[in-house]
């Protein structure tokens, strides 16, 4: 810490912690509590993680395992790796990190950033494989001349790190209504250290940590078995095996949250709160409010929940609606149906028969502002007429007003299910400028959805449904 009569920070290791806490107004409302959510993404490195390194690299100097010139390893899902460059970097340490391939290329370039050797290894072996990351980044350290594994998966200053400083600020922001804190867990040291700070000092303060859906920690908490693990795709949290840096009797409650939530809310936070924050910050909000619907704690409260990293990491993940939509993220379960259905049109299809004359398809295109319609016999799809080509035609040969639709038909639209989902519709608007929606059960035409309205529903959704 800087000198008490020079307040000026001896490095920028000395500008961690004392994070703000901001409370939750939009994506929060209408619940019964005051939901502050602490900004760990304002330390800088970016992270949470940034508590951890210096307590680790602090230990192991102390401990005569780091000597001058020497080089830091760590496996790291990327913020630890953050956070122990800037120790590498404030005191002339080499560092080396290894991480699996599932996390961004963001994460990737930043630690070479910071001047780091990145290697990366395949995401789905388990941990005990000579080729999983935990593994080759403990090789490493036995090949590599004076270097030390922090490990924090087993180093015991991690939860440590957030006994002394996460909980005592949490303590004093949330004031005397504080009852619950919750945070994302992966390692298991955020939520134990600041657990064991609470049980200490406030045991009424219940603690609460949010595991996503796949990983192996919250069966682990229910049942005390270990359970398979499932691949998700939220980073940072959840885990394939129990690190001894978890410690479970810190921890009253477990909640289980999926990927799509996660990265949903954490656009949310985005968007809604201003918050650019990661996907388990997502999970750690999603976890909040699904925990406190069942109001376990008296109404009037204040929650803390722990917002971990920062969004500039996952620019190239979720916050990219591409990634989002390759992955069943962005309207998943939404269908062509629902699109029609959700279309602000009266009647819901607009449409004419062989035998309307031109005059009355220009006059109906114009009176519902659409440049297209489709041309339907009863039931059957039989062609298309559009504003551009009818006008053409008309100052081709004025008379072509009075002629019938049929005699200037365009090709009949492709025709989709009412069920088909959304994302291939997408696909299918890539190539071609609008598709018929027929229902299945009765083979009705739905309606006819364009480019254009695709684009506005995903806009709608981005804005102001939480997509």
């Amino acid at each position: 810490m800087p000198d008490a009569a020079d307040p000026t920070p001896r490095s920028i290791l000395d500008v961690i912690g004392h994070t703000p806490v901001v409370p939750l107004q939009r994506v929060a409302r209408g619940v019964p509590y005051r939901v502050l959510a602490k900004l760990e993404y304002l330390n800088p490195g970016g992270s949470v993680k940034d508590r951890i390194g210096p307590a680790m690299i602090d230990a192991a100097e102390a401990e005569g395992r780091l000597k001058p010139g020497g080089t830091i390893i760590e496996a790291t899902s990327g913020n630890t790796g953050v956070g122990l460059a800037l120790v590498a970097a404030v005191r002339g340490y080499h560092a080396v990190f290894v991480l699996s391939d599932k996390m961004s290329a963001e994460k990737v370039r930043l630690l070479r950033a910071f001047g780091a050797r990145v290697i990366i290894t395949p995401a789905q072996l388990p941990p005990d494989h000579p080729g999983s990351y935990y593994s080759v980044a403990r090789r490493l350290a036995q090949e590599i001349p004076n270097s030390v594994y922090p490990n924090q998966y087993e180093n015991p200053m991690n939860p440590e790190a957030h006994y002394r400083t996460t909980g005592p600020e949490i303590d004093r922001q949330g004031g005397e209504k504080l009852t619950a804190v919750v945070a994302s867990i992966g390692t298991g040291g955020t939520v134990s250290g600041i657990g064991r700070y609470f049980k200490e000092h406030r045991p009424s303060v219940r603690v609460v940590a949010v595991d996503p859906k796949g990983s192996i920690l919250g069966p682990y908490f229910a049942t005390h078995e270990i359970a398979r693990p499932v691949p998700y795709k939220v980073e940072g949290i959840g885990e394939d095996l129990i690190p001894k840096t978890v410690d479970f009797r810190q921890i009253d409650a477990f909640v289980e949250v999926e990927d799509r939530e996660s990265f949903l809310m954490a656009r949310r936070l985005a968007r809604e709160e201003g918050l650019f924050v990661g996907g388990s910050s997502g999970s750690a909000v999603a976890g909040t409010l699904r925990w406190l619907a069942a109001r376990p704690v008296p109404e009037g409260s204040t929650v803390v929940v722990v917002l971990p990293d920062s969004g500039d990491r996952y620019l190239s993940k979720f916050y990219s609606d591409e990634w989002m939509r390759e992955n069943r993220f962005l309207d998943e379960g939404a269908t062509a149906g629902d699109l029609v259905r959700g279309k602000d049109l009266a009647p819901p299809l607009v449409a004419v028969d062989p035998t309307t004359l031109v005059r009355d398809a220009l006059a109906l295109l114009e009176r519902h502002s659409v440049s297209q319609l489709p041309v339907l016999a009863g039931k059957e799809n039989v062609g298309s007429v559009a504003e551009e080509d009818l006008l053409r035609a008309v100052l081709g040969d004025p008379t072509v007003l009075e002629r019938t639709v049929g005699a200037v038909l365009g090709p009949p639209f492709p025709e989709v299910p009412a069920q088909e989902p959304l994302a291939d519709v997408l696909r299918r608007l890539k190539e071609v400028r609008a598709l018929l929606v027929r229902d299945g059960a009765n083979g009705a035409i739905l309606g006819l959805l364009t480019r254009h309205d695709l684009l506005a529903h995903l806009s709608e959704r981005g804005t102001d449904r939480a997509v």
